[in-house]
């Protein structure tokens, strides 16, 4: 139950992200469209009977509920359930009512004119999301995975054919097709979502791609390595780093052609100091970031990151003080800095991972972060890692 001085207080502060007020008078498609902005983001509610200015004014439909109720049924798609409340008197002989959703479980919809109309919530408003956006949306949802979606143009021809026969046959030790028999590679790759029946997936192309950035030009890390604590002209190494995610490996799996994963530590290694210090009278030398650490760090970046933000390479910045990897995109499906800590899992590209766990970059009980990165920094210099969610980038740093 609301009270009056809740409402009240919610009245004072305004519309917000999650607050709408309109009258009751207003149509249904227009109070659909609000609801369905709302549940498509955190959720909200819309208060009837309260001008946008936050004056009273009071309801007036004698069947308010019943309408309400229709329209989430009639008008949005899926259908949804509201709360709905009537406070009384909030001033004297004016009602006002609630109607409020939580976040939904799949991204609705507006259903008018015979067609859908996807709306999201920004700020004060209400409007139809960008192509990105609604993306992102279908993706938090879990009914869409960016990764599987076919790359316009690219066929067979363009994946190599060696890392595919290194993958298949070493790594997954089951029979590979004859290079002459396209139909059979076609048929394996379409089971194992490398390909579609359209051509190349997103994740087959930056997994085993020849030429990634031709198709995807954010399938890459900007690489630069500065020699004080910020940004400068003065970079000791600038570097765009390009490939497939995965390595070139020979029977005995040695690396024949690095990855992007060896590039990145290629090119920390170049990039940072290894020190020497004496322990019982022995000189050990000792590296900024341990492999270990950075390795998981970096195919962390690459696996998780959002590659629906097309125009955005992950970035790897090396300062004086500190190493920096930058991913595009926000945490994926209610993950947080904090719940990485603890271990919380929720892949956002589900092939990238399970291909290079295949590869071992990657333990299977999917607690990298707590184990290796944060306990690998404090056994290795007593610094915990800083795990930053920044508006639409995530941020791991490193202290050196």
């Amino acid at each position: 139950m609301t009270t009056h001085s809740d409402l009240l207080e919610i009245i004072h502060n305004g519309e917000n992200s999650g607050v709408e007020f309109k009258r009751d008078v207003l149509q249904n498609y227009d109070l659909a469209k609000e609801l369905v902005a709302f549940s498509n983001l955190g959720g909200g509610m819309v208060l009837l009977g309260v001008e946008d200015d936050g004056t009273i004014s009071g309801i007036t439909r004698a069947d308010l509920e019943e309408w309400v109720m229709t329209t989430c049924r009639d008008k949005i798609r899926p259908a949804i359930i509201p709360f709905f409340e009537v406070v009384r008197d909030v001033e004297p002989g004016k009602d006002v009512a609630i109607v409020k959703v939580t976040r939904g479980f799949d991204v609705h919809s507006l259903w008018h004119h015979n067609r859908n109309t996807y709306y999201i919530r920004a700020g004060t408003q209400s409007r139809e999301p960008s192509p990105e956006e609604l993306g992102r949306l279908f993706e938090q949802r879990g009914t869409f995975r960016a990764e599987l979606r076919p790359v316009s143009g690219a066929t067979l021809a363009d994946l190599d054919r060696r890392r595919l026969r290194d993958y298949f046959g070493r790594i997954r030790q089951q029979s590979v097709p004859s290079d002459e028999d396209e139909a059979a590679w076609q048929l394996l790759l379409v089971n194992t979502e490398v390909m579609t029946e359209e051509g190349v997936t997103v994740g087959g192309m930056l997994l085993f791609g020849t030429t990634p950035n031709r198709f995807l030009p954010q399938a890459g890390i900007d690489a630069a390595a500065f020699p004080g604590m910020e940004k400068d002209y003065a970079a000791r190494e600038r570097m765009t780093l390009r490939g497939p995610m995965t390595p070139l490996l020979d029977a005995t799996g040695a690396v024949v052609e690095n990855g992007l994963v060896e590039q990145a530590l290629d090119f920390v290694r170049r990039n940072t100091p290894v020190t020497a210090v004496l322990e019982n009278g022995r000189r050990i030398e000792r590296v900024a970031y341990p492999a270990e650490v950075l390795r998981e760090a970096v195919v962390n970046a690459l696996i998780h990151r959002d590659y629906l933000l097309s125009s955005t390479d992950i970035e790897l910045v090396v300062y004086s003080d500190r190493l920096e990897i930058v991913s595009p995109g926000r945490l994926p499906n209610g993950i947080t800095p904090d719940r990485m800590r603890t271990g919380c899992r929720a892949a956002r590209n589900q092939l990238l991972k399970d291909v290079m766990r295949d590869y071992r970059y990657l333990e299977h009980m999917g607690m990298g972060v707590p184990r290796k990165i944060i306990s690998g920094m404090k056994a290795h210099n007593g610094k915990e890692p800083a795990l930053i969610e920044d508006q639409e980038r995530f941020i791991l740093r490193l202290f050196a």
